[in-house]
């Protein structure tokens, strides 16, 4: 390895540890003083800077103390892979699942699943959506085999707690206060048809469908999946679900795809 190569590697290292072995560069001196110095501040807080832009209200539901805590675990276990900064924090909802006792309350494991369906809903490409007219225009015997598509900006996430009210609170007021959640196993769907992100839950029929068309699934096999979620006629509510969705904005035109 070369010396260039090797001075290279030393610094990357310093810098993901915030640590260096004094002398690294000449100029630095026995206590690290000048700009690797400010490297190895600046490298961690960009990443806790970033965390906090990504996880907002869980920032807000825990304070900076402890959410500063939090992150320098994260970043310890998890270091940026990303060339832009705007992605990480990818695992951290994975790395507060595998160690709940990070948190002090189990919910916030899925306010932390909110604010990340949030950003990337809101980052998402923009597309044309699919319209009524565009449902009325489609010939009969084309539906069993129609496919439809989620806009690229939906997020189906699966939440454990109620969280959606203390979410909304945070988010206006960093000071609210609110009760605890309650245990509640559904689905959220997330999604930005123009500029604003959306939210609401999803069950029964629809979460079915929801999934089905998520993994692709035509127009027949959605109505399958709804007829297995005990519905007696599937395609009467595949029909009102996707009126719904258009209306909504979750749907998008075959020329987006």
């Amino acid at each position: 390895m070369s010396a260039v190569a090797e001075s290279q590697r030393r610094f990357q290292q310093a810098v993901l540890a915030e640590d260096a072995t004094p002398g690294l560069f000449v100029a630095e001196g026995p206590d690290l003083a000048g700009g690797l110095g400010l490297y190895l501040m600046a490298y961690r807080v960009r990443l806790l800077a970033a965390l906090r832009d990504n996880f907002p209200v869980l920032h807000r539901a825990l304070g900076d103390e402890d959410f500063a805590a939090l992150a320098h675990d994260y970043i310890d276990a998890h270091p940026s892979r990303f060339r832009s900064i705007r992605w990480f924090g990818d695992a951290l909802v994975d790395f507060l699942d595998a160690d709940p006792e990070r948190l002090p309350h189990p919910a916030l494991a899925d306010v932390a699943r909110m604010d990340w369906a949030m950003r990337g809903a809101f980052d998402a490409r923009e597309v044309s959506l699919l319209t009524l007219p565009d449902l009325a225009a489609l010939a009969p015997e084309a539906w069993p085999l129609k496919r439809f598509a989620l806009l690229p900006s939906v997020r189906i996430i699966e939440l454990n707690w109620r969280v959606e009210p203390i979410w909304r609170a945070l988010n206006e007021d960093a000071d609210a206060q609110s009760e605890a959640p309650e245990l509640f196993a559904h689905l959220l769907l997330v999604w930005r048809p123009k500029l604003d992100c959306l939210w609401r839950s999803a069950a029964g029929a629809e979460a079915a469908a929801l999934r089905a068309v998520a993994q692709g699934a035509n127009f027949a096999e959605c109505c399958e999946s709804i007829a297995q979620s005990g519905e007696p006629d599937p395609a009467t509510v595949a029909a009102g679900l996707l009126q719904r969705w258009v209306s909504d904005g979750l749907l998008m035109r075959e020329e987006a795809l």
